[in-house]
Protein backbone atom coordinates (compact mmCIF):
# COMPACT_ATOMS: atom_id res chain seq x y z
CA UNK A 1 0.00 0.00 0.00
CA UNK A 2 1.21 3.69 -1.24
CA UNK A 3 2.25 5.55 2.33
CA UNK A 4 2.58 9.02 2.46
CA UNK A 5 3.16 10.47 5.64
CA UNK A 6 6.73 11.84 6.58
CA UNK A 7 6.95 13.31 2.47
CA UNK A 8 9.23 16.74 3.16
CA UNK A 9 10.70 18.40 0.72
CA UNK A 10 13.33 17.62 -2.75
CA UNK A 11 16.29 14.87 -1.46
CA UNK A 12 18.95 16.59 -3.04
CA UNK A 13 21.41 13.62 -3.46
CA UNK A 14 19.21 11.81 -5.97
CA UNK A 15 19.48 13.23 -9.37
CA UNK A 16 16.21 15.22 -11.65
CA UNK A 17 17.29 16.35 -14.52
CA UNK A 18 15.55 13.24 -16.77
CA UNK A 19 13.32 12.49 -14.01
CA UNK A 20 11.37 14.49 -11.55
CA UNK A 21 12.52 14.55 -8.34
CA UNK A 22 11.97 12.61 -5.52
CA UNK A 23 11.16 13.82 -1.76
CA UNK A 24 12.20 13.10 1.56
CA UNK A 25 10.54 10.62 3.70
CA UNK A 26 11.38 8.36 6.75
CA UNK A 27 11.98 4.33 5.78
CA UNK A 28 9.37 2.06 7.35
CA UNK A 29 10.30 -0.37 9.70
CA UNK A 30 11.95 -3.05 8.54
CA UNK A 31 9.82 -6.11 8.01
CA UNK A 32 10.52 -9.84 9.38
CA UNK A 33 12.24 -12.41 7.13
CA UNK A 34 8.85 -14.75 6.34
CA UNK A 35 7.41 -11.31 5.25
CA UNK A 36 9.35 -10.70 3.07
CA UNK A 37 10.54 -13.90 0.87
CA UNK A 38 9.04 -13.41 -2.69
CA UNK A 39 11.23 -11.54 -4.85
CA UNK A 40 14.21 -13.90 -4.84
CA UNK A 41 11.68 -16.83 -5.07
CA UNK A 42 10.40 -15.25 -8.45
CA UNK A 43 13.84 -15.11 -9.92
CA UNK A 44 14.85 -18.26 -8.53
CA UNK A 45 11.49 -19.98 -10.44
CA UNK A 46 12.34 -17.80 -14.04
CA UNK A 47 16.23 -19.40 -13.03
CA UNK A 48 15.12 -22.81 -12.95
CA UNK A 49 13.24 -22.79 -16.15
CA UNK A 50 16.51 -21.30 -18.02
CA UNK A 51 20.26 -22.55 -16.09
CA UNK A 52 18.97 -25.45 -14.00
CA UNK A 53 16.77 -27.57 -16.07
CA UNK A 54 17.90 -26.51 -19.44
CA UNK A 55 21.19 -25.07 -20.65
CA UNK A 56 23.46 -26.80 -18.15
CA UNK A 57 22.03 -29.76 -17.92
CA UNK A 58 22.63 -29.28 -21.84
CA UNK A 59 26.11 -28.59 -21.65
CA UNK A 60 26.52 -31.26 -19.29
CA UNK A 61 25.10 -33.81 -22.06
CA UNK A 62 28.26 -32.52 -23.77
CA UNK A 63 31.01 -32.36 -21.63
CA UNK A 64 30.29 -33.41 -18.92
CA UNK A 65 30.88 -31.92 -15.54
CA UNK A 66 34.05 -30.10 -15.87
CA UNK A 67 32.18 -26.31 -16.36
CA UNK A 68 31.37 -26.35 -12.95
CA UNK A 69 33.36 -23.24 -11.72
CA UNK A 70 31.52 -21.42 -13.96
CA UNK A 71 27.70 -22.16 -12.61
CA UNK A 72 29.25 -21.45 -8.95
CA UNK A 73 31.18 -17.97 -10.30
CA UNK A 74 27.89 -17.46 -12.49
CA UNK A 75 25.20 -17.83 -9.38
CA UNK A 76 27.72 -15.97 -7.06
CA UNK A 77 27.91 -13.33 -8.87
CA UNK A 78 24.36 -12.74 -9.67
CA UNK A 79 23.67 -13.07 -5.90
CA UNK A 80 25.58 -10.11 -5.49
CA UNK A 81 24.31 -8.07 -8.50
CA UNK A 82 20.67 -8.99 -7.52
CA UNK A 83 21.54 -7.48 -4.06
CA UNK A 84 22.54 -4.57 -5.91
CA UNK A 85 19.40 -4.19 -7.99
CA UNK A 86 17.67 -4.15 -4.77
CA UNK A 87 19.92 -1.42 -3.36
CA UNK A 88 18.87 1.37 -4.97
CA UNK A 89 15.04 0.38 -4.78
CA UNK A 90 15.10 -0.12 -0.82
CA UNK A 91 16.64 3.29 -0.72
CA UNK A 92 14.01 5.13 -3.24
CA UNK A 93 11.26 2.66 -3.94
CA UNK A 94 12.24 3.31 -7.74
CA UNK A 95 13.43 0.43 -9.67
CA UNK A 96 17.16 -0.01 -10.87
CA UNK A 97 16.65 1.09 -14.37
CA UNK A 98 14.47 4.43 -13.07
CA UNK A 99 18.25 5.00 -11.30
CA UNK A 100 20.00 4.62 -14.47
CA UNK A 101 17.61 6.88 -16.34
CA UNK A 102 18.12 9.92 -13.80
CA UNK A 103 21.73 9.08 -15.09
CA UNK A 104 21.28 9.53 -18.63
CA UNK A 105 17.48 10.12 -20.51
CA UNK A 106 17.52 7.44 -23.18
CA UNK A 107 19.25 4.11 -21.17
CA UNK A 108 15.00 3.42 -19.74
CA UNK A 109 14.52 2.73 -23.90
CA UNK A 110 17.32 0.87 -24.26
CA UNK A 111 16.99 -1.26 -21.40
CA UNK A 112 13.39 -1.70 -22.99
CA UNK A 113 14.57 -2.81 -26.45
CA UNK A 114 17.01 -4.93 -25.30
CA UNK A 115 14.52 -6.85 -22.63
CA UNK A 116 11.79 -7.20 -25.76
CA UNK A 117 15.03 -7.88 -28.17
CA UNK A 118 16.10 -11.01 -25.82
CA UNK A 119 12.89 -12.49 -24.68
CA UNK A 120 10.24 -12.06 -26.92
CA UNK A 121 11.22 -15.44 -28.15
CA UNK A 122 8.66 -17.40 -26.76
CA UNK A 123 11.46 -20.59 -26.11
CA UNK A 124 9.86 -21.77 -22.28
CA UNK A 125 6.29 -21.95 -23.34
CA UNK A 126 7.85 -23.96 -26.49
CA UNK A 127 10.35 -26.55 -24.17
CA UNK A 128 7.32 -26.62 -21.81
CA UNK A 129 4.79 -27.87 -24.37
CA UNK A 130 7.62 -30.13 -26.01
CA UNK A 131 8.29 -32.13 -22.17
CA UNK A 132 4.53 -32.42 -22.21
CA UNK A 133 4.26 -33.95 -25.94
CA UNK A 134 7.19 -37.11 -24.31
CA UNK A 135 4.51 -37.85 -21.76
CA UNK A 136 1.18 -37.45 -23.43
CA UNK A 137 3.06 -38.59 -27.13
CA UNK A 138 1.26 -35.83 -29.61
CA UNK A 139 2.98 -34.73 -32.76
CA UNK A 140 5.20 -32.59 -33.15
CA UNK A 141 3.03 -30.13 -35.39
CA UNK A 142 0.96 -30.17 -32.32
CA UNK A 143 3.31 -28.17 -30.18
CA UNK A 144 3.23 -24.45 -31.90
CA UNK A 145 -0.80 -24.58 -31.32
CA UNK A 146 -0.33 -25.78 -28.00
CA UNK A 147 2.16 -23.62 -26.88
CA UNK A 148 0.15 -20.26 -28.26
CA UNK A 149 -2.69 -21.94 -25.88
CA UNK A 150 -0.65 -21.82 -22.92
CA UNK A 151 0.72 -18.26 -23.95
CA UNK A 152 -2.91 -17.20 -23.91
CA UNK A 153 -3.71 -18.43 -20.92
CA UNK A 154 -0.57 -17.11 -19.17
CA UNK A 155 -1.73 -13.70 -20.41
CA UNK A 156 -5.19 -14.41 -18.90
CA UNK A 157 -3.82 -15.05 -15.40
CA UNK A 158 -1.30 -12.12 -15.56
CA UNK A 159 -3.85 -9.44 -16.45
CA UNK A 160 -7.01 -10.58 -14.55
CA UNK A 161 -5.09 -10.72 -11.37
CA UNK A 162 -6.57 -7.59 -9.40
CA UNK A 163 -2.87 -7.58 -7.85
CA UNK A 164 -0.52 -8.73 -10.25
CA UNK A 165 2.81 -9.75 -8.13
CA UNK A 166 0.30 -11.23 -5.36
CA UNK A 167 -0.68 -13.93 -8.14
CA UNK A 168 2.61 -14.58 -9.84
CA UNK A 169 4.17 -14.83 -6.27
CA UNK A 170 1.27 -17.92 -5.29
CA UNK A 171 2.08 -19.78 -8.57
CA UNK A 172 5.91 -19.27 -8.41
CA UNK A 173 5.72 -20.59 -4.65
CA UNK A 174 3.86 -23.64 -5.34
CA UNK A 175 6.49 -24.47 -8.65
CA UNK A 176 9.42 -23.50 -6.37
CA UNK A 177 8.23 -25.88 -4.03
CA UNK A 178 7.62 -28.84 -6.35
CA UNK A 179 10.86 -28.31 -8.11
CA UNK A 180 12.98 -28.32 -4.56
CA UNK A 181 11.04 -31.65 -3.91
CA UNK A 182 12.55 -32.87 -6.99
CA UNK A 183 16.01 -32.17 -6.58
CA UNK A 184 15.52 -33.23 -2.97
CA UNK A 185 14.68 -36.62 -4.05
CA UNK A 186 17.27 -36.52 -6.76
CA UNK A 187 19.99 -35.29 -4.75
CA UNK A 188 19.00 -38.51 -1.64
CA UNK A 189 18.06 -41.49 -4.47
CA UNK A 190 19.14 -40.82 -7.82
CA UNK A 191 22.59 -39.01 -8.27
CA UNK A 192 24.74 -41.59 -6.12
CA UNK A 193 27.91 -41.87 -4.96
CA UNK A 194 29.70 -42.44 -8.42
CA UNK A 195 27.59 -39.12 -9.60
CA UNK A 196 29.19 -37.00 -6.62
CA UNK A 197 32.48 -37.92 -7.15
CA UNK A 198 31.84 -37.07 -10.89
CA UNK A 199 30.84 -33.29 -9.60
CA UNK A 200 34.05 -33.17 -7.26
CA UNK A 201 35.70 -33.72 -9.88
CA UNK A 202 34.72 -31.34 -12.21
CA UNK A 203 36.30 -28.53 -9.51
CA UNK A 204 39.31 -30.32 -10.13
CA UNK A 205 39.33 -30.81 -14.00
CA UNK A 206 40.51 -26.71 -14.20
CA UNK A 207 43.10 -27.30 -16.68
CA UNK A 208 39.98 -29.10 -19.04
CA UNK A 209 37.31 -25.89 -19.11
CA UNK A 210 39.00 -24.48 -22.00
CA UNK A 211 38.43 -27.59 -24.63
CA UNK A 212 35.10 -27.72 -23.19
CA UNK A 213 34.44 -24.02 -23.91
CA UNK A 214 35.60 -24.50 -27.13
CA UNK A 215 33.06 -27.16 -27.50
CA UNK A 216 30.39 -25.72 -26.39
CA UNK A 217 30.80 -22.26 -28.80
CA UNK A 218 30.72 -19.04 -27.64
CA UNK A 219 26.92 -17.99 -28.10
CA UNK A 220 25.68 -20.87 -26.16
CA UNK A 221 28.48 -20.69 -23.26
CA UNK A 222 27.73 -16.90 -22.73
CA UNK A 223 24.28 -17.87 -22.65
CA UNK A 224 24.63 -20.32 -20.21
CA UNK A 225 26.75 -18.08 -17.88
CA UNK A 226 24.29 -15.60 -18.31
CA UNK A 227 21.48 -18.06 -17.01
CA UNK A 228 23.89 -19.31 -14.23
CA UNK A 229 21.34 -18.26 -12.00
CA UNK A 230 18.35 -16.10 -13.38
CA UNK A 231 20.03 -14.05 -16.40
CA UNK A 232 20.12 -10.69 -17.90
CA UNK A 233 16.93 -8.78 -17.77
CA UNK A 234 14.98 -11.03 -15.33
CA UNK A 235 17.66 -10.12 -12.30
CA UNK A 236 17.13 -6.46 -13.08
CA UNK A 237 13.21 -6.76 -12.63
CA UNK A 238 14.07 -7.88 -9.41
CA UNK A 239 13.88 -4.65 -8.12
CA UNK A 240 9.95 -4.18 -9.69
CA UNK A 241 9.36 -7.45 -7.46
CA UNK A 242 10.94 -5.98 -4.19
CA UNK A 243 9.08 -2.46 -5.11
CA UNK A 244 5.49 -4.43 -5.41
CA UNK A 245 6.36 -6.28 -2.45
CA UNK A 246 6.92 -3.62 -0.54
CA UNK A 247 10.10 -4.12 0.82
CA UNK A 248 12.16 -0.70 1.99
CA UNK A 249 10.87 2.43 0.56
CA UNK A 250 8.93 0.40 -2.16
CA UNK A 251 6.39 0.42 0.48
CA UNK A 252 5.39 3.61 -0.15
CA UNK A 253 4.89 2.84 -4.03
CA UNK A 254 1.51 2.15 -6.24
CA UNK A 255 1.61 -1.64 -7.68
CA UNK A 256 0.69 -3.32 -10.46
CA UNK A 257 -3.06 -4.27 -10.66
CA UNK A 258 -5.41 -5.41 -13.21
CA UNK A 259 -7.04 -2.39 -15.47
CA UNK A 260 -10.21 -4.63 -14.73
CA UNK A 261 -10.17 -6.80 -11.75
CA UNK A 262 -7.91 -3.95 -9.64
CA UNK A 263 -8.09 -0.45 -8.04
CA UNK A 264 -5.72 1.61 -10.54
CA UNK A 265 -3.50 4.52 -9.80
CA UNK A 266 -2.41 6.66 -11.95
CA UNK A 267 0.56 8.33 -9.99
CA UNK A 268 3.83 8.41 -11.77
CA UNK A 269 6.90 5.49 -10.38
CA UNK A 270 9.11 7.98 -8.83
CA UNK A 271 10.09 7.36 -5.53
CA UNK A 272 11.26 8.78 -2.09
CA UNK A 273 14.87 9.20 -0.09
CA UNK A 274 15.55 9.06 3.57
CA UNK A 275 17.56 11.59 5.40
CA UNK A 276 20.35 10.14 7.09
CA UNK A 277 19.81 10.54 10.27
CA UNK A 278 20.22 7.58 13.79
CA UNK A 279 16.62 5.92 13.42
CA UNK A 280 16.39 6.17 8.89
CA UNK A 281 20.20 4.89 8.88
CA UNK A 282 19.37 1.65 11.41
CA UNK A 283 15.96 1.05 10.05
CA UNK A 284 18.22 0.84 6.57
CA UNK A 285 20.36 -1.82 8.20
CA UNK A 286 17.34 -3.85 9.52
CA UNK A 287 16.10 -3.65 5.43
CA UNK A 288 19.65 -4.79 4.15
CA UNK A 289 19.55 -7.42 6.10
CA UNK A 290 16.73 -8.94 5.98
CA UNK A 291 17.17 -9.04 2.37
CA UNK A 292 20.15 -9.67 2.24
CA UNK A 293 19.49 -13.06 4.10
CA UNK A 294 16.26 -13.56 1.85
CA UNK A 295 18.71 -13.80 -1.50
CA UNK A 296 21.21 -15.94 0.29
CA UNK A 297 18.53 -18.59 1.38
CA UNK A 298 16.56 -18.54 -2.07
CA UNK A 299 18.82 -17.61 -5.06
CA UNK A 300 22.23 -18.56 -3.71
CA UNK A 301 21.77 -21.78 -1.61
CA UNK A 302 18.63 -23.45 -3.46
CA UNK A 303 19.21 -21.86 -6.67
CA UNK A 304 22.82 -23.02 -6.74
CA UNK A 305 22.26 -26.63 -5.45
CA UNK A 306 19.45 -27.10 -7.95
CA UNK A 307 21.81 -25.88 -10.71
CA UNK A 308 24.53 -28.73 -9.61
CA UNK A 309 21.73 -31.56 -8.89
CA UNK A 310 20.33 -30.80 -12.58
CA UNK A 311 23.50 -31.19 -14.05
CA UNK A 312 24.74 -33.70 -12.23
CA UNK A 313 21.27 -35.77 -12.66
CA UNK A 314 22.13 -35.81 -16.64
CA UNK A 315 25.25 -36.87 -16.03
CA UNK A 316 24.56 -39.68 -14.45
CA UNK A 317 21.64 -40.57 -16.87
CA UNK A 318 22.89 -39.89 -20.40
CA UNK A 319 26.72 -39.60 -19.70
CA UNK A 320 28.57 -37.19 -21.75
CA UNK A 321 29.15 -36.61 -25.37
CA UNK A 322 25.84 -37.04 -26.68
CA UNK A 323 24.88 -35.62 -30.05
CA UNK A 324 21.16 -35.59 -29.15
CA UNK A 325 19.34 -32.17 -30.80
CA UNK A 326 17.38 -29.76 -28.90
CA UNK A 327 15.60 -31.19 -25.93
CA UNK A 328 15.78 -35.08 -27.13
CA UNK A 329 18.19 -35.18 -24.37
CA UNK A 330 15.66 -33.86 -21.87
CA UNK A 331 13.58 -37.02 -23.84
CA UNK A 332 16.93 -39.52 -23.04
CA UNK A 333 17.18 -38.30 -19.59
CA UNK A 334 13.68 -39.27 -18.86
CA UNK A 335 13.41 -42.77 -20.82
CA UNK A 336 16.52 -43.22 -18.53
CA UNK A 337 15.37 -42.53 -15.02
CA UNK A 338 12.38 -45.00 -16.06
CA UNK A 339 14.65 -47.63 -16.86
CA UNK A 340 16.38 -47.58 -13.75
CA UNK A 341 13.37 -46.55 -11.62
CA UNK A 342 9.76 -47.22 -13.19
CA UNK A 343 7.65 -45.05 -15.83
CA UNK A 344 6.32 -43.27 -13.33
CA UNK A 345 9.26 -41.23 -12.74
CA UNK A 346 9.38 -40.85 -16.16
CA UNK A 347 6.13 -38.98 -15.96
CA UNK A 348 7.09 -37.10 -13.13
CA UNK A 349 10.11 -35.65 -14.40
CA UNK A 350 8.74 -34.17 -17.67
CA UNK A 351 5.72 -33.07 -15.65
CA UNK A 352 8.20 -31.58 -13.45
CA UNK A 353 10.12 -29.82 -16.88
CA UNK A 354 6.78 -28.83 -18.49
CA UNK A 355 5.29 -26.97 -14.91
CA UNK A 356 9.36 -24.89 -14.90
CA UNK A 357 9.21 -24.28 -18.48
CA UNK A 358 5.55 -22.69 -17.95
CA UNK A 359 6.13 -21.14 -14.93
CA UNK A 360 9.26 -19.45 -16.65
CA UNK A 361 7.52 -18.02 -19.51
CA UNK A 362 4.69 -16.89 -16.84
CA UNK A 363 8.21 -14.87 -15.19
CA UNK A 364 9.18 -13.49 -18.90
CA UNK A 365 6.02 -11.92 -19.65
CA UNK A 366 5.54 -10.42 -16.38
CA UNK A 367 8.77 -9.16 -16.05
CA UNK A 368 9.07 -7.69 -19.41
CA UNK A 369 5.67 -6.10 -18.89
CA UNK A 370 6.65 -4.40 -15.65
CA UNK A 371 9.97 -3.01 -17.26
CA UNK A 372 8.59 -1.93 -19.87
CA UNK A 373 5.51 -0.39 -18.04
CA UNK A 374 7.81 1.48 -15.45
CA UNK A 375 10.16 2.60 -17.91
CA UNK A 376 7.16 4.46 -19.82
CA UNK A 377 5.12 5.25 -16.62
CA UNK A 378 8.24 7.14 -15.62
CA UNK A 379 9.54 9.34 -18.48
CA UNK A 380 7.29 9.72 -21.36
CA UNK A 381 3.96 9.25 -20.21
CA UNK A 382 4.34 10.33 -16.69
CA UNK A 383 1.80 13.02 -16.89
CA UNK A 384 -1.03 10.63 -18.59
CA UNK A 385 -3.93 10.24 -16.78
CA UNK A 386 -5.02 7.65 -19.03
CA UNK A 387 -1.90 5.31 -19.21
CA UNK A 388 -1.06 3.96 -15.88
CA UNK A 389 1.64 1.31 -15.13
CA UNK A 390 -1.13 -1.19 -15.19
CA UNK A 391 -2.55 -0.74 -18.44
CA UNK A 392 0.87 -0.40 -19.86
CA UNK A 393 1.56 -3.49 -18.43
CA UNK A 394 -1.83 -4.97 -20.02
CA UNK A 395 -0.76 -3.94 -23.39
CA UNK A 396 2.80 -5.19 -23.23
CA UNK A 397 1.79 -8.73 -22.23
CA UNK A 398 -0.41 -9.29 -25.08
CA UNK A 399 1.92 -7.22 -27.45
CA UNK A 400 4.60 -9.91 -26.38
CA UNK A 401 1.70 -13.49 -26.46
CA UNK A 402 0.62 -11.96 -30.10
CA UNK A 403 4.56 -11.63 -31.21
CA UNK A 404 5.39 -14.88 -29.41
CA UNK A 405 2.44 -16.82 -31.37
CA UNK A 406 3.32 -15.46 -34.94
CA UNK A 407 6.98 -16.23 -34.09
CA UNK A 408 5.75 -19.89 -33.82
CA UNK A 409 3.15 -19.47 -36.73
CA UNK A 410 6.23 -19.21 -38.69
CA UNK A 411 7.71 -22.39 -38.08
CA UNK A 412 10.66 -20.94 -35.45
CA UNK A 413 9.43 -23.44 -32.85
CA UNK A 414 13.14 -25.04 -31.50
CA UNK A 415 13.15 -24.56 -27.77
CA UNK A 416 16.67 -24.77 -27.12
CA UNK A 417 17.68 -22.37 -30.37
CA UNK A 418 15.27 -20.04 -29.17
CA UNK A 419 17.03 -20.12 -25.64
CA UNK A 420 20.37 -19.58 -26.61
CA UNK A 421 19.39 -16.59 -28.50
CA UNK A 422 17.97 -15.05 -25.49
CA UNK A 423 20.33 -15.88 -23.09
CA UNK A 424 23.30 -14.69 -25.45
CA UNK A 425 22.06 -11.27 -25.67
CA UNK A 426 20.97 -11.36 -22.29
CA UNK A 427 25.17 -11.87 -21.08
CA UNK A 428 25.53 -8.72 -23.24
CA UNK A 429 23.22 -6.50 -21.43
CA UNK A 430 24.15 -7.90 -17.63
CA UNK A 431 27.95 -6.50 -19.15
CA UNK A 432 25.89 -3.25 -19.35
CA UNK A 433 24.10 -2.96 -16.18
CA UNK A 434 26.96 -4.42 -13.93
CA UNK A 435 28.70 -0.69 -14.98
CA UNK A 436 25.65 1.10 -14.46
CA UNK A 437 25.15 -0.19 -11.04
CA UNK A 438 28.94 1.13 -10.25
CA UNK A 439 27.76 4.66 -11.06
CA UNK A 440 24.46 4.54 -9.59
CA UNK A 441 25.02 2.84 -6.20
CA UNK A 442 28.49 3.96 -5.82
CA UNK A 443 28.55 7.92 -7.45
CA UNK A 444 24.83 8.65 -6.64
CA UNK A 445 23.76 6.81 -3.49
CA UNK A 446 25.45 8.67 -0.27
CA UNK A 447 28.38 6.62 1.53
CA UNK A 448 26.53 5.66 4.35
CA UNK A 449 24.21 3.49 2.00
CA UNK A 450 26.23 2.94 -0.97
CA UNK A 451 28.20 0.20 -2.71
CA UNK A 452 31.38 -0.32 -0.67
CA UNK A 453 34.10 -3.22 0.78
CA UNK A 454 33.76 -6.73 -0.79
CA UNK A 455 30.54 -6.09 -2.65
CA UNK A 456 32.22 -2.98 -5.15
CA UNK A 457 35.29 -5.72 -5.91
CA UNK A 458 32.22 -8.03 -6.51
CA UNK A 459 30.83 -5.31 -8.85
CA UNK A 460 33.86 -4.83 -10.77
CA UNK A 461 34.14 -8.67 -10.93
CA UNK A 462 30.45 -8.51 -12.36
CA UNK A 463 32.09 -5.82 -15.17
CA UNK A 464 35.02 -7.97 -16.21
CA UNK A 465 33.27 -11.26 -15.84
CA UNK A 466 30.52 -10.59 -18.02
CA UNK A 467 32.49 -7.92 -20.63
CA UNK A 468 35.12 -10.94 -21.52
CA UNK A 469 32.52 -13.47 -21.91
CA UNK A 470 30.88 -11.03 -24.03
CA UNK A 471 33.62 -10.08 -26.16
CA UNK A 472 34.35 -13.26 -26.82
CA UNK A 473 30.99 -13.61 -28.60
CA UNK A 474 31.03 -10.84 -30.60
CA UNK A 475 34.28 -11.51 -31.46
CA UNK A 476 33.58 -14.89 -32.66
CA UNK A 477 30.14 -13.17 -34.79
CA UNK A 478 31.98 -11.09 -36.67
CA UNK A 479 34.87 -14.08 -37.54
CA UNK A 480 31.37 -15.66 -38.65
CA UNK A 481 30.38 -12.97 -40.87
CA UNK A 482 34.19 -12.45 -42.62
Amino acid sequence: MQETTGVGEIATEIPHTNVPPVHYADLPEPAPLRRVVGPSVLLLAGAIGSGEYILWPSIASQVGLVLVWLVVLGVTTQYFLNMEIERYTLATGETAVTGFTRLWRPWGLLFVAMAVLAWMWPGWATGGTTTLSFVFGFSEEVIPFATIGVLVLIGVVLTASPVVYSTVEKIQFFMVALIVGFVVYAALTLIGGDGYAELAGGFTAVGDIPDAAATIGAAPLLGAIAFAGAGGIMNLVQSNWVRDKGLGMGARMPRVVSPFTGREEASPTTGYFFRRDAENLRRWQGWWRVADREQQLTFLLIGGVSLLVFMTLTFVTVGTGTDAEGLDFIRLQGDALGSAVGGWLSTVFWLIGTAVLFSTNLAVLDMVARLTADVLRTGALRDSQRWSESRLYFVTVWAMILFGSVILLLGVDQPLLLLVIASALNGIVMFIYSALLLKLNRGVLPREIGLSGVRLGAIVWAVVFYGFFSAILLWDQVGQLL
